[in-house]
């Protein structure tokens, strides 16, 4: 017997994620864990599933009307760990962020005011708030536009997205292990959080360029099997316990940029090289960049004005970050960190599922 659940898919960013209510799943988290799983799939090629069999394309957004007044929707993100049959609801996602306003919209959960809508969404996962302004002209949400960005073909319309006060949101603080710089396995790392956790580390350091392709760096094993003995360490300094199962933190290798940009990057999300960068790890390396102690700054071209326009290179094109400043209080502090996707709905309809024991 199969049962059924209400789902829209819509591509965020250069992710693609599985759109649910929260009012449609089991409260209890494993009943719904179970369920999601079911939904994407659990195997590594996700045959019987709706997931992509590739880290971008096994994400889920849980989506529901704010419970706090100062904000608008709830939004739990939630990654399936392709072929391992779990899930992770640790990290936040940026990309699928920017497809939760057209979810508010499409569903009712937020009415459109004018020619741009304001979605204010709390990200479960980190208790952060992020402001998305949506197209709407004509009392309907755009989804067609002349925005582009790296890792999506074509152009649509533009999500400006102003994440709120992120530094610490999963380590607790920016610097979580009270270090600019760390040494791991004799390698010189800098453990940041602004949004999303991750280690930086100089990608010569490791014996490579910082320009290989995905497949060179995803092929390389014994590369791997060093970038994640120093996650594991690493995990543990950040206050993040255990990490083997987790997707966190992200190992991003660093080198000059060569393509017009600020700083190259290559990421590991945490085991195969992302053909881009994740939106909050691009937030985490920008900001690792502007501060003078860390390991990136001397590899990165840092604007000298407060509010810093930062391009992160990466394998497929780059993203822009703006980060705005303050150091009126002598510390340099990231008050808000802006930066522009795009959000397209696929498809709108039911999932279906086997029936699973409550």
């Amino acid at each position: 017997m199969l049962d059924s659940i209400d789902m829209m898919i819509i591509r965020g960013g250069s992710s693609k994620g599985i759109f649910l209510k929260a009012q449609d799943l089991p409260s209890d988290i494993k009943l719904r864990d179970e369920v999601l799983l079911s939904i994407v799939g659990r195997d590594v090629r996700q045959i019987d599933g709706l997931g992509g069999a590739h880290p971008l394309t096994s994400k889920v957004g849980i989506v529901s009307p704010a419970k706090n007044g100062a904000v608008d929707v709830d939004y739990l993100f939630v990654q399936v760990v392709v072929g391992e049959n779990r899930v992770d609801s640790t990290p936040n996602c940026g990309n699928i962020l920017a497809g939760v306003g057209a979810f508010a919209i499409e569903t009712g959960m937020i009415q459109i005011s004018s020619e741009t809508t304001i979605v204010k969404v709390n990200m479960v996962n980190s208790n952060k708030i992020c402001e998305l302004t949506m197209q709407t002209p004509n009392g309907e949400i755009e989804y067609e536009g002349n925005t582009k960005i790296d890792g999506v073909p074509g152009s649509a319309a533009a999500v400006i997205c102003h994440y709120l006060d992120t530094a610490g949101s999963i380590c607790g603080s920016l610097f979580p292990t009270g270090n600019y710089s760390d040494k791991i396995d004799d390698i010189e790392v800098t453990c940041i959080d602004n949004g999303m956790p991750v280690v930086v580390l100089k990608a010569e350091d490791l014996g490579k360029s910082g320009y290989e392709s995905c497949d060179v760096l995803s092929s390389d094993a014994l590369l791997k099997a060093k970038v994640e003995s120093i996650r594991l360490k690493a995990g543990e300094m950040m206050g993040l316990g255990n990490v083997k199962n987790k997707v966190i933190p992200k190992m991003t290798l660093v080198a000059p940029a060569r393509e017009g940009g600020n700083i190259c990057t290559r990421t590991f999300i945490p085991h195969a090289c992302h053909s881009s960068i994740g939106v909050l790890g691009a937030v985490s390396v920008a900001t690792a960049c502007i501060f003078a102690q860390t390991i990136a700054h001397d590899m990165a071209i840092v604007p000298t004005s407060l509010n810093k326009q930062m391009s992160v290179e990466h394998p497929s094109g780059e993203f822009s970050v703006e980060l705005r400043c303050d150091a009126s209080r002598g510390d340099l502090v990231i008050e808000k960190a802006g930066l522009i996707r795009t959000a397209r709905l696929l498809s709108k309809g039911k999932a279906y599922y086997p029936s699973i024991d409550r």
